[in-house]
């Protein structure tokens, strides 16, 4: 790597967003302040050198070494002259410095601070990372990026002391290019971490679960060609199960050369030139190809190429639309069986960010007898929709516009699209994903519908291959207290009818289930995003003692017993899989700050509801084969 030190503009590619008639959409990140430089695609098939493991920390409440560069343009590099961003050290007894990263202690990357450290558990700010270490050799001509799977909330980026930018939003990914800044030795990484909430922010100040914070994903050093393939989208044509379509973006200077497209098992091979811009279209017919379903995951060999790159995946190809009531999955009826899950192992008590995390969880699921997860409340790690692609789950992704948002401010807004936009760059390639959500539980206003309807044309817009939803409220009816309606405006601008309802936990006790009727207004497939009941795992009591096991199983027994006389019912995914921390949760020697609504417990044993719901999942199976 070359050790050039000097102030240099980065070149920037950004990818246009296509209109929904041109096709599927490649992606890089909305031009925001907070994220300069592309979302780099399937990174893992890349040439990379992990940076996870130990980091320097140093912990900063009031900022004392933050330096504010907000007002330096984003379109050029600033080195600072104080602050911790320098990663100074000592240069001999007389000089004061204030901080000592070699001294300071470390944390665990990837992973939260909160579970790290009892100091740290309910702790809301800054925390500065530090990591030192060497480039890796490479071809010359190649580029060397530092691509970050997730900082909550706020991360500051700074490379040998010049700074690479600012992210904001705590679960997608964000990369930079330090080519020209990397050494061969002792290259030092900061970076300024703060996960303060934030009244404008996305999510807001209140949610349901815990504010994690730190790099709670991985960090990766990745070498790509100087001109690589970004972006790239595989999938069967909009309306057909007879003709793939492929786009592809280059970033570099060699923006016009061939691109192929292999599927070497299917014996398919396509090519096309970039235009100027270095995007090309590809469009080719198939036979018979085989279809990703929860019961046959196929999965095939994909390889993009150009004169400068190649690049490697394993994609599903599968249509998903809806008929009426009906969702349709390669033209078949399916019903969702699904589970909510939040992004925590239960059991270590903290973020989850592996491939182990998400075989454990969705395994889980696996058992359950579900084909379907709500990944709830915010976009997950990259490696559950994978892992859910080779497992045969359909998959609904979501961003955290969750309950209050300032719906009004256009900032937010900006960011609510920006972390959708990087969203679905990330996995618009994964067959499993057949949901985008926009929201969760936020109340009717015509400021928010407006805010709601703007993130559907944006992700019709990138995407229009999948389903779009939200999970919505319901409402009571002052003449009739047996009566729930759902009817919210948003509903007209979705694929499904999708809501929240607690009858049984936070509206009445369980036999009031018997007495319900519904009213809803739109004639769309009606999906129950959530609902449940509390249970401390272990804890056994009659069915109306609150907080035992046989409480939350009386209470399933009853909801879907209700839920079957909605005659558009199609889906359903109960709240939730497993406990995870919730600073809302505080009833002692039951909750201790956990959400006890899963079915199962922080310590890894199930619950009695478990049983229930795969049983109930098993008949629901068994009456599709027989075409019932």
């Amino acid at each position: 790597m070359r050790s050039d030190h000097r102030r240099r503009a980065f070149p920037r590619s950004h990818f246009r967003l296509w209109p929904a008639v041109a096709g599927p959409a490649l992606l890089l990140a909305l031009s925001a302040a907070a994220h300069a430089e592309p979302v780099l695609a399937n990174v893992h098939a890349r040439q990379s050198v992990s940076l996870n493991g130990k980091w320097n920390t140093i912990i900063d409440p009031y900022d004392v070494g933050y330096v504010d560069y907000r007002g330096v343009s984003q379109d050029a590099l600033a080195k600072p002259t104080r602050g911790f961003a320098l990663d100074r050290r000592q240069q001999d007894k007389s000089e004061l410095l204030e901080y000592n990263f070699d001294t300071s202690p470390t944390l665990t990357v990837p992973g939260d601070w909160n579970s790290q450290n009892d100091r740290l558990l309910y702790y809301e700010g800054t925390l500065w990372y530090r990591r030192r270490f060497d480039a890796p050799k490479s071809a010359p001509g190649n580029r060397l990026f530092v691509y970050f799977g997730a900082a909550n909330y706020e991360a500051d980026v700074y490379f040998n002391g010049w700074r690479l930018g600012r992210h904001v939003g705590g679960f997608t990914p964000f990369a930079y290019e330090i080519t020209d800044l990397a050494k061969e030795k002792d290259n030092s990484l900061v970076v300024r971490v703060n996960n303060r909430r934030r009244p404008e922010g996305v999510p807001a100040m209140n949610t349901d679960w815990w504010n994690y914070g730190g790099l709670t994903r991985e960090v990766l050093l990745v070498q790509m060609p100087r001109t690589f393939i970004a972006q790239y989208h595989v999938g069967l044509k909009a309306g057909t199960r007879d003709s793939i379509e492929v786009t592809v973006q280059l970033d570099g200077p060699r923006k016009q050369q061939k691109v192929t497209v292999t599927l070497a098992g299917l014996g398919l091979k396509a090519e096309a030139r970039t235009d100027a811009s270095g995007m090309a279209r590809i469009e080719f017919p198939v036979a018979q190809i085989p279809l990703w379903s929860p019961e046959r995951p196929a999965l095939h060999d994909v390889v993009l190429s150009s004169k400068t790159d190649q690049i490697a995946d394993r994609i599903g190809f599968r249509t998903i639309k809806t008929a009426g009531t009906d969702i349709l999955l390669n033209d078949k009826p399916v019903f969702l069986r699904g589970i909510c899950i939040h992004e925590e192992n239960p059991i270590r008590g903290g973020r989850a960010y592996s491939v182990e995390d998400a075989r454990m969880l969705l395994g889980w699921a696996k058992e359950l007898n579900a084909n379907f997860v709500r990944l709830a409340h915010y976009p997950h790690n990259e490696h559950m929709a994978r892992v859910a692609d080779e497992l045969g789950l359909m998959v609904w992704e979501e961003i955290p516009v969750y309950w209050a948002i300032q719906w009004k401010n256009a900032d937010t807004l900006h960011l609510a699209q920006s972390q959708l936009t990087e969203l679905i760059a990330r996995d618009q390639n994964r067959a499993s994903v057949v949901v985008w959500s926009v929201a969760n539980e936020t109340p009717i206003t015509a400021e928010r519908t407006r805010f709601l309807k703007t993130l559907v044309d944006t992700a019709r817009s990138l995407d229009g291959s999948r389903l779009i939803s939200a999970a919505m409220e319901v409402h009571g009816d002052k003449q009739n207290p047996d009566l729930r309606i759902v009817d919210d405006p948003f509903g007209e601008f979705t694929d499904l009818v999708s809501f929240n309802q607690y009858i049984g936990w936070y509206d009445g006790l369980p036999d009031k289930t018997a007495r319900i009727s519904w009213s809803i207004k739109y004639p769309k497939p009606v999906v129950i995003s959530e609902f449940g009941a509390d249970a401390l795992q272990g804890w056994h009591a009659d069915a109306l003692t609150r907080f035992s096991e046989e409480y939350q199983e009386d209470l399933y027994r009853k909801t879907i017993a209700m839920l079957r006389k909605i005659p558009a019912w199609r889906g359903v995914t109960p709240w939730i899989l497993a406990d995870f921390r919730s600073p809302r949760r505080v009833l002692p020697n039951v909750q201790d700050g956990w959400n006890r609504k899963g079915l199962i417990g922080q310590n890894g044993k199930k619950k009695k509801a478990f049983a229930f719901l795969k049983a109930f999942y098993d008949e629901i199976e068994q009456r599709a084969a027989r075409g019932k």
